[in-house]
Formats: C-alpha cells, sequence, structure tokens
C-alpha cells in the first residue's frame, strides 16, 4: 500500500502506456523511441571512429542508420541497450533532479541537429522537426513539474517498448534482419542468443534503475509553481 501511494503517478502512467498500446496515441512515444535506439547506432559508431551518412526512422517503427566505418560489433550492440540506458537516463532526470526543462529542450535541440545534418525522407524529417520542436517549445515555455511529467512519460515508454521490442525482433520473430541477426551472421551465435542476452540483461537493468531511481515518493505536484 505504501509502494502504490508513493508512486501511484507512475503505476497511472504505466498502466495507461499499456491500455493504449494498440493505439494511435501511443505510437508517437513508440517512433520517439526508435530514434533513441538509432541515435544509439550512430552514436557509437561515431565514438568508435565512425561517419554516420544517414539517419531514417518510418511511421511502422522502423529505423536505419547508414554509416562508414566504426566498431560494427559495438554499434550493432547499441541500439536496443542504448535506447534503454537513454530512456532510463530521462527518467533519472525527472526523478533525481531538477535538470527537466533543460534536459527536454535538449533533447528537442538534439533532434533538429540530427535532422539538420543526416535525416533526408519527408516522414523522418516531419516527425523529427515536429518532436524536436515540441520539446524544444516545452522546456522554454512550461514549469518544470510539466516537463518532468513529459520526461517521465518518454523514460517509462522505452523501459516497457526495449524489452518488447528485443523479444518481439529477436526471439518471436527470430529469422527477420534485426540488430541480433546481422550480429549472429557476422560475429556467429544465434539470433536468439544475442537477443536471449540483451533482454536478461535490458530487465536487469530497468531492475537497477527502479531500485535507485526511486524514492519513497515520486509523485509530482503539478500545480506548484516552480521554474
Amino acid at each position: 500500500m505504501r509502494v502504490i501511494k508513493g508512486h501511484w503517478q507512475l503505476i497511472v502512467i504505466v498502466g495507461l502506456i499499456f491500455a493504449l498500446w494498440q493505439t494511435p496515441i501511443v505510437l508517437p512515444l513508440k517512433i520517439l523511441v526508435v530514434f533513441l535506439h538509432e541515435l544509439s547506432h550512430a552514436i557509437m559508431i561515431v565514438v568508435t571512429g565512425g561517419s554516420v551518412e544517414s539517419f531514417s526512422i518510418s511511421p511502422q517503427q522502423g529505423g536505419l542508420v547508414t554509416a562508414r566505418g566504426g566498431n560494427r560489433f559495438l554499434s550493432l550492440s547499441a541500439g536496443y541497450l542504448g535506447s534503454l540506458a537513454l530512456g532510463m537516463g530521462v527518467l533519472g532526470v525527472a526523478l533525481r533532479t531538477h535538470w527537466d526543462r533543460a534536459v527536454l529542450a535538449g533533447f528537442g535541440a538534439a533532434m533538429l541537429l540530427v535532422t539538420l545534418l543526416y535525416v533526408r525522407d519527408p516522414f523522418a524529417t516531419m516527425f523529427c522537426g515536429v518532436a524536436g520542436g515540441g520539446m524544444l517549445a516545452m522546456g522554454w515555455y512550461l514549469n518544470r513539474p510539466l516537463c518532468d511529467l513529459v520526461l517521465r512519460i518518454i523514460g517509462l515508454t522505452s523501459m516497457i517498448y526495449v524489452p518488447y521490442d528485443i523479444f518481439d525482433d529477436t526471439i518471436r520473430r527470430s529469422g527477420i534482419r534485426s540488430d541480433a541477426y546481422m550480429l549472429a551472421e557476422e560475429f556467429g551465435g544465434a539470433t536468439v542468443m544475442w537477443g536471449g542476452a540483451w533482454l536478461i540483461l535490458s530487465i536487469f537493468l530497468i531492475f537497477l534503475c527502479l531500485k535507485y531511481f526511486l524514492s519513497n515518493d515520486s509523485n509530482l505536484r503539478i500545480g506548484q509553481k516552480v521554474w
């Protein structure tokens, strides 16, 4: 009962995400997590010495980064776990800091920068432009509790979507050309082996995130005028 009382808002958010999972309402959040997935690939490619040529996401929740160079093993491994780490980081900022407005605005600015540098197709340009511009505006104009709420929704969606996506792409449909399929093809092992390892690690990371980020009371006071 104490857990429910102290975290009822997070429980409601998670419940609503699950309840609306197959509806168009949650679709933009899913595509946003796909953006984080592809961004994680791109970051790892650049960090390991490569260069990104193009960046794309689709309304079917697909994505593609084309690049030259970089560490193939690390860049392929970065997608699912990287997007989960970014989502958990966003949630951690919301739960443990007062940086909500700056981080939300920075997230939006990063989307706009990626769009400017790498995105060329119409849907990805429109989505990243609208989402990035929207988050930048929210970080600028909304008060901190409302920005905090937006970050919580994004972070929790990532933590729900990533394990589901790993299972769906690498275990339930192990024959599709997923990150795990390409990893198995190039480095050995089986698609389900890499997917299973990522799934176990993702669940463990989510457990650690909730263990260390949640305090006794995580509920927001939305009406609080904090800027």
